[in-house]
Formats: C-alpha cells, sequence, structure tokens
C-alpha cells in the first residue's frame, strides 16, 4: 500500500472508532451521573437493566428512538428541526483535533492518536463550539413559544459572556507555552503542569486560569450550579420546552459530548495530557499514556457530577454577576500579570 493509501485508512479507522468510543461515552457519563448522583442521596440510580444498571443507557436510547416525535404546529419547522442537529455536529466534531496519546509505529508507519493533528487546534475547537450556541438560540427561536424564547435568549447570554472569560483564561497557557498546537502544549508541560501551582503561579503553572477554565466550562456545559438554560427542575425548562423524542435528547448527546470535550481540554492545557508514569514492555508504553489521559478526563468528569450533587443553582443576576463582575477581571488580570512576568524573564 502506498503511503497516502495507508494515510486514508487509518484516519476513517480513527474517525469511525473516536466517533464509537465518543457516543459509548456520552452514553455511560450519563449512567455514571445518574448512579454517583443517587449514592451520594442515599438512592440506588440505575438498577434495574442490565447489572449493576449497565444497560439503561441502552434502554434509554431505545425508548428515544421509538418515541412518538411531537412537533407543534406553529414552530418554524426548518430551524426548528436544524437546531438539535447543528447542536450535536458541533459537539462531535470538535473532538477531531484532541490527541488522546503519543503516535504508534505499525509497519514503518508513524499514526499520531488523534484524526487530525493542527498547528492551531485550540482555535478550532473554540470556533466550532462557539457555532454551537446558534443551536440553543435557534431551538429558542423556532418553537415559537415565549417559554422556550425566554429560554434562548438566557442560554445565548449565560454561554457568550462565560465564553469570554473562558478565552481568556487559554491566553495565559498559550503565552507560556508559546504555541497553538495541542501536542506542542502538552509537550511544554513534561516538567511542571500548569495547574500546578508555583512560587510564583502565573508563571509556569497557571493556576488562576485553570480556576477560571473549571468556573467558565461549567457554564459553558450548561451544568449546576449554571444550568439556567435547562432549568430541569423548574415546571417548564428552557429553550427546548417544545422538542421531545430524539431531537430532545440530540440536545442532551451535545451536552455530554460538550462535557467530555471540555474535560479533554482541561486535562491537554492544564493536567499535562498523557504524561505520566510509562514503564513495562513496548506495547504497555503504548498504552500506558492514552490511559493517563483517560484517568484524568474521568477525574474531571466526576467532579463536574460531584459540584451537581453538593451546589444549588445560582438566581440569574448571581450568574451574571460572577461572570463578568469576577471571573472577567480576574482572566483579564492573570493575563496581564503573566505576560509582564513572561515578557521580563526573556
Amino acid at each position: 500500500m502506498s503511503s497516502l493509501q495507508v494515510f486514508i485508512l487509518a484516519s476513517v479507522i480513527k474517525i469511525v472508532l473516536v466517533i464509537l468510543i465518543l457516543l459509548t461515552a456520552v452514553a455511560y457519563t450519563v449512567w455514571l451521573e445518574r448512579k454517583v448522583v443517587g449514592h451520594m442521596q442515599n438512592r440506588w440510580g440505575p438498577s434495574r437493566v442490565g447489572p449493576f444498571g449497565l444497560l439503561q443507557p441502552l434502554a434509554d436510547g431505545i425508548k428515544f428512538l421509538v418515541k412518538e416525535d411531537l412537533t407543534p404546529p406553529h414552530v418554524y419547522r426548518p430551524l426548528f428541526i436544524a437546531a438539535p442537529m447543528i447542536a450535536v455536529v458541533c459537539a462531535l466534531t470538535s473532538i477531531s483535533v484532541i490527541p488522546f496519546g503519543t503516535a504508534i509505529t505499525v509497519r514503518g508507519y508513524t499514526i499520531p492518536l488523534q484524526i487530525t493533528d493542527l498547528n492551531v487546534g485550540l482555535l478550532v475547537i473554540l470556533g466550532i463550539t462557539s457555532v454551537g450556541v446558534y443551536g440553543v438560540a435557534l431551538a429558542g427561536w423556532s418553537s415559537n413559544s415565549k417559554y422556550s424564547l425566554l429560554g434562548g435568549l438566557r442560554a445565548s447570554a449565560q454561554m457568550i459572556s462565560y465564553e469570554i472569560c473562558l478565552g481568556l483564561s487559554l491566553v495565559g497557557v498559550l503565552i507560556v507555552s508559546g504555541s497553538f498546537s495541542l501536542r506542542e502544549i502538552v509537550e511544554s508541560q513534561s516538567g511542571h503542569w500548569y495547574f500546578i501551582p508555583k512560587w510564583n503561579i502565573f508563571y509556569g503553572g497557571q493556576f488562576v486560569a485553570f480556576f477560571i477554565y473549571l468556573m467558565a466550562a461549567y457554564a459553558e456545559t450548561n451544568r449546576i450550579p449554571f444550568d439556567l438554560p435547562e432549568a430541569e427542575t423548574e415546571l417548564v425548562a428552557g429553550y427546548h420546552t417544545e422538542y421531545s423524542a430524539m431531537k430532545f435528547a440530540m440536545f442532551f448527546m451535545a451536552e455530554y459530548a460538550n462535557m467530555i470535550t471540555v474535560a479533554c481540554l482541561a486535562t491537554l492545557l492544564f493536567l499535562g495530557g498523557w504524561s505520566g508514569p510509562v514503564f513495562g514492555p513496548p506495547l504497555l508504553l503504548v498504552i500506558l499514556p492514552t490511559f493517563w489521559f483517560v484517568a484524568k478526563v474521568f477525574v474531571f468528569l466526576f467532579i463536574y457530577i460531584w459540584v451537581r450533587g453538593t451546589l444549588p443553582r445560582f438566581r440569574y443576576d448571581q450568574l451574571m454577576a460572577f461572570g463578568w463582575k469576577f471571573l472577567f477581571p480576574l482572566a483579564i488580570a492573570n493575563l496581564v500579570v503573566t505576560a509582564l512576568v513572561v515578557a521580563y524573564r526573556s
């Protein structure tokens, strides 16, 4: 086989594997959340379908597929149908530039554990995920319902506001690492992970940026204590009030896929990526970096779920005040100090 054929075959295999693994991870993140929150609240969580309720995600998927899909007569049908598709496609596409480990060599061919390696991978992820806001906004507007419209407006305002804080939190990492490439950012943390405080917290260690990123990520993915877009404990929910069956499920698929993407980014930018103790035979040397990457992502997702089980929701005015009056000035301060210290030391 020629090098081009090998490249195309490897790319197709990686795309299929990543999509299958991501969709499985989305389904079982829902299961994990229900189990963990259940035990935190002295409940069992899923326990009836399969051992330990492990087949519950499959049962939920079948239920959404066969459930009657109701479309209210007053909606703007083209955008009403397109909105959940935009949300889920943007959520799934952003995983394409995430590196999951070091490269592997098969019969003389070096294959990176990544669908595509871009030198501006971080910008691609930010660009794709920002388009996902349109799915939420269009869902609220096209439903032609006051509840949905208000939900879409407050969701769009929240996501755009905290997206600014999230982006600013990453600029400090870019200044210190000197690259937009996710692989090069991981390699720049070989001696020190950025989330660990140093004697000078703004240089090398981006602990403040990690805190800002964590808070903004909760808001970007509509998670408690920032779940105002969905407001799932209210009598009438947010932008997806008029949705049912699989279109309703697609919004939650997008949410959990975004959670996994955010966890992967946190691992790459602040937790050293796939770095960790590596030892043993050649096969283990290939597997262990990916294992450490997955373990760090799992810890980040567990913190997501832990926060949901312990914190109450903000009021909307508290949510916006926290973003604009606290996180935004803190992100600007972290950025300025990091830039000054790096410029002084160089």
